[in-house]
Order: C-alpha cells, then structure tokens, then sequence
C-alpha cells in the first residue's frame, strides 16, 4: 500500500492543504493504515474504522493544539494520532511500539490528557474551559464522547454541569449505537428518537441538561461534517453535535458483528479470523459455563456487568441462556456496586464482575454501601495481575492494596481451577461478608495440593509443605513462583522448607504464624500487586516484633506501562535465585 497522502501528513497544518477530494483519498488510506497495524499487533478496530471521517473533518475545521481536543476512553483516536505526526506508527511495523493506545501527552502536544477509562472526557474538557476563561485565552475547547461513555455517572455529571458554562464547549456525541457490548439504559431510548427524528425530538436529553443540541445524521460524511463544524467553531455557549456514525466502517465483518470487533486480535483480513488461535481452558470460560449452570439452579443469583460481558467469556449467547438473571448496567461501576447491595439486602445473590482497572472507580461504594452494610456481594476481579493488561491505564495490581483493608470484606485469591471453582461457590452461598475474588492472570492449572470448599474461617493459610527455618507464603497466582522458590531454596540449604498457600489476602493467620516463629527464622512472601499496603506489609507488621526476618516481594508503588512480564519480575527481585539472594544476605 502507497501512503502517499498519509505519509505526508506531519501536523494537523498538512491535513488543512488538502482538497475535499483528497480528504476522501485520506480517508481510505487512514482505514489502510488501521488495517496494517490492528491486523498486525492487534488494538481497537471499530471503534477507529467508524472514526475517520469526524477526525478528519475536526482537523481540517480546528486548530489543535490552540484548539484543545479531549477524547474520551481513546478508543477513536488511532486517525487523531495518524494525523498529528504519529502515522509512521500505522504504517511502518518498526514504529508499532512508539505509541499506546491511547491519548498521551508525552507523544504528543495534540493529546491533552492520558486516558483510558471511559466518560471522563467532558469533565476533564469542562476544566480546561475554566482554566482558559480565567486566564483570558481564545480558543475552542472540544469533547469527543462515544454514546455508550454516555451512561456513566461522571458523563452525566459533566454534562450537568456543563449546561450552566456560559462560554465556548463544543461537545460532540460520536452515537454509533453501540458500547463495547450492546448499549444499556434509558437514555438511549432518546438517543433512537433523536436519530429518527434527525434531531427534532422534543424530550432532547441535552437540551433538558441546558445545553444547546445539533445533529448531524451522515456521521462519515466529510463534507458534511466539514459544514457542520464551522457552524459550531468559536460558538460562544456549550452546544452538543450529535453526529451519527456508523462503528466498524469499511471493513464488512466489523460493520456486521460490532461487539467482536470492538477490539480485534491479529487477524486476517480476507477471512476475518484471528491469525493465532486460543486454546485450552480459560477463567472466563469456566466463569460463562459454570454461572450458566448455577442460576439454572439457583434463581436467586444475578450476575451484573458495567459493559464488559467478554472479560469473563460472556458472548450473546450465554447472556441470552442467563435471561434475566444477567444484567448489564452499562458504564456505571459505582451504580452497579450499590444496585448489587440493595439486591443482597432483599435475598438475592449477586455477583458483580468486572476488570480490575475499572473496579478502581467503586472503592467508595464497596466502602460504604456493601461493606458497611454487611453485604454478601461477590465481586470477581479480572486482570488483578502483572501478567493482566500492561498499558499504564489498566494495569490492575493496585486491587490488594485497594481492597483487601476494607472492614469485614474477605479477600480471596485463588491458585488454580478447583479452588477458583471453590471460592466463587463458597462466596455465592454465604450470607455473612462481601468477597473479592482475584481471578489468577496466569493460565488454568490443576490443583497439585488439596483445596477446601469452606473458607468461613476467615484467614486460614494453607501448608502445602511442611519445614524448618523457611517459610514461603505465595499468595494467588504467585504461588508456581513461590513453589519454585521454596523447591529453590531447599536445594540451597539441604533441608525441606515451608510452602504456604494463603488464600486470604484480606488478613493474616496468625495461630499459624504464632506456631512457624518457633523454628523459622525467614518468612518470604508474594504477591501479584503493589507492596505498599499489601498482603506482604500485613505478614510483616504481624511478625515485626517476633525476632523473625520477613522479606516481602511484590510491585513499586509507580505506573506501570507496556511493560515485558519477565523483565518487571527481575527488577522487582521476584526470582527464585535473587530471592536466595536476599534470603542468605538476611541470614548472615
């Protein structure tokens, strides 16, 4: 493929020399380009094949960065990046790795914010509207937010607010009907009428909020956006243009099924069939299948969702089998929580899964509205782990230090399929707590040791092997590291050391502890997240005064971002032979 336009392109001042011919050319070749790097590496296909037209247009119409854009989530901004100076990192596969996902300040000046958690654009737009008007600056300030951004609590708010700005704030609802999953919530009743009215509809969810509206129904129509921007640059008042665009264009299978191509894996491109197959168990297909069967038995259980049903394996199909036992809240972790309590409260058994990441935004409502309240909610956590999802955005091993310090909520962490199965029962039949299940981010292993199905004793470790003078508490899916460290060290001194399993991130057994000082003298522990108020802290603020030595491994309290798994793991010391290291260093 010959960029010849697209090459050219170093700055949104490249973009504005082109005539509306070229443009459509443009066009074609930014979709090329998605082509080239999504089938490659794999990314966010159609929320950016849908995306081209209205990125385009808003750099041929403002003047980034004195016209300051603010993208929500970032899945829609691989054109932005193409067009502000990065499209050698779509074109050329040496320069795949020079940019991330998503909107970044360090790339480039045209990225405003580092994002990649949804419905935060128009907020963080509101701020630099206040800023610029305080400090007397001219320029236009412009939020781009997907209509499935549009249901979490942070966009309403925002919106909210916005309608009392008495200044410039252009908001631009890019509506391709679709969240990553299907859309869920009332809301998107007004915005079908809004479409079918093109605009006119009288009960106009924006104009209620204050804000002025306009509508544009040809959302990959360049000319027409072209028009439509103009109309609304350097408007003096916030106004919302709702531009209908259509998710996955260009490219069939995605126009077709635009949940599966949401985010594509390398693929290809003739078939549309990912260029390496998955095989074996998963989490989240025992998660799908094993839910399945329990609401058959049980109809009390509800599994909900805030619009990521594929974390856990949930396609159509078994969403479908679960029926009204299944429930998708859209983007609204925080309502999601307290709707999961109120569900408890009334004799139901709910069960809220989510990624890790986006569990970060519910700390509050896990606080306050379940854990106060005693609340028997399950709350299955994927991706809690290095071996997780490593953009700095979504890394999720801030959840142990998160929330296993939360009063009366039990912390599990699993070490292989039995006990998964084991723990996700257990807390789905109990009454007494709010749980947190750490689904492992390693493969689906056997258990090798064996597993209990009642933990109501809360804090019980696991002797997986008895010894002397070592002890090595592996916590989760750290445990084959701890095993192979215990294996490690046993070799080293000639004797047969401690292995634990302990299962509770949420506290410490301390009967058990009591019983080890008596003929140890170094505790070793793991753990898959960040040491700073960990599982590793509570060990050793427990032993401190015991005249033990107590070395903790885990992760810096920093971002993480796109890292290599092994190479953190190194730095961090989480070896067998470095831990050896720090073990003889200790014992001399």
């Amino acid at each position: 493929m010959q960029y010849k336009l697209l090459s050219g392109i170093k700055s949104p001042v490249d973009v504005k020399r082109l005539n509306e011919d070229q443009l459509a050319d443009l066009a074609m070749e930014i979709r090329e380009a998605l082509f080239n790097r999504v089938g490659k590496i794999g990314g966010h296909f159609g929320p950016n094949l849908g995306m081209v037209e209205l990125t385009i247009a808003l750099h041929y119409v403002f003047d980034s960065p004195r016209d300051q854009f603010v993208f929500d989530v970032a899945h829609q901004t691989y054109p932005h990046k193409m067009l502000t100076g990065r499209a050698a990192s779509y074109i050329d596969e040496e320069h795949f790795q020079d940019v991330c996902g998503f909107t970044d300040p360090r790339e480039s000046e045209h990225d405003m914010f580092l994002i990649g958690h949804t419905s935060t654009s128009v907020s963080l737009a509101s701020g630099l509207v206040k800023a610029r008007d305080l400090a007397g600056k001219k320029g236009n300030v412009i939020a781009i937010i997907g209509d499935g951004s549009l249901s979490g609590g942070e966009a309403l708010e925002a919106l909210d607010f916005a309608g009392e700005m008495d200044s410039n704030f252009i908001i631009i609802v890019n509506d391709n009907e679709q969240s990553i999953a299907e859309n869920h919530g009332g809301l998107y009743k007004n915005l079908a009428r809004l479409r079918e009215t093109a605009g006119g509809y009288e009960d106009n969810l924006f104009r209620a909020m204050g804000l002025d509206y306009r509508y544009v129904e040809e959302g990959n129509d360049i000319p027409m956006l072209i028009h439509a921007l103009r109309e609304v640059k350097d408007v003096d008042h916030p106004i919302v243009l709702h531009v209908h665009t259509q998710k996955g264009k260009g490219y069939k299978p995605a126009e077709e099924d635009r949940e599966s191509w949401h985010y594509a894996p390398p693929f290809d491109r003739e078939s549309g069939k990912p260029l390496y197959s998955r095989t074996g168990e998963s989490y989240a297909s025992l998660f799908a299948d094993h839910m399945i069967e329990r609401i058959r038995r049980d109809k009390s259980i509800v599994v909900v969702t805030a619009a990521v049903p594929g974390a856990v394996g949930l396609i159509p199909e078994k969403r479908n089998a679960m029926g009204e036992n299944y429930v998708d809240v859209g983007i609204a972790e925080e309502h999601a929580t307290a709707m999961c309590s109120g569900i408890a409260k009334n004799g139901g058994k709910p069960l809220f899964v989510t990624n890790a990441t986006f569990a970060q935004r519910i700390y509050d409502q896990v606080h306050q509205d379940v854990s106060l309240n005693k609340s028997a909610v399950t709350f299955h956590l994927m991706s809690s782990s290095i071996y997780g999802m490593s953009d700095s955005t979504h890394v999720g091993i801030s959840a142990i230090g998160m929330f296993s310090n939360i009063p009366g909520l039990v912390y599990l962490s699993p070490t292989n399929r039995e006990e998964y199965m084991a723990m996700l029962d257990y807390s789905l039949d109990q009454n007494d707590h709010p749980t947190v299940i750490a689904v492992p981010g390693t493969a689906v292993k056997e258990a090798q040791y064996p597993v209990d199905r009642d933990f109501s004793k809360r804090n019980k470790f696991q002797i997986c092997e008895r010894g002397e003078e070592v002890a090595v508490l592996a916590l989760g899916d750290f445990f084959d590291i701890g095993h192979e460290t215990s294996d490690y060290i046993a070799k080293k001194l000639g004797k047969k050391v401690t292995l634990i399993n302990p299962r509770f991130a949420s506290g410490v057994d301390e009967e058990l502890l009591d019983e080890l000082v008596k003929d140890h003298d170094t505790f070793v522990t793991l753990e898959d997240g960040i040491l700073d108020g960990g599982f590793g802290q509570k060990v050793a603020a427990y032993l401190g005064r015991k005249g033990v030595r107590v070395l903790t491994y885990g992760f810096k309290k920093k971002f993480y971002d796109r890292y290599n798994v092994q190479e953190v793991l190194e730095a961090c010391r989480i070896t067998p032979e470095k831990i050896w290291e720090d073990v003889i260093m200790t014992r001399r």
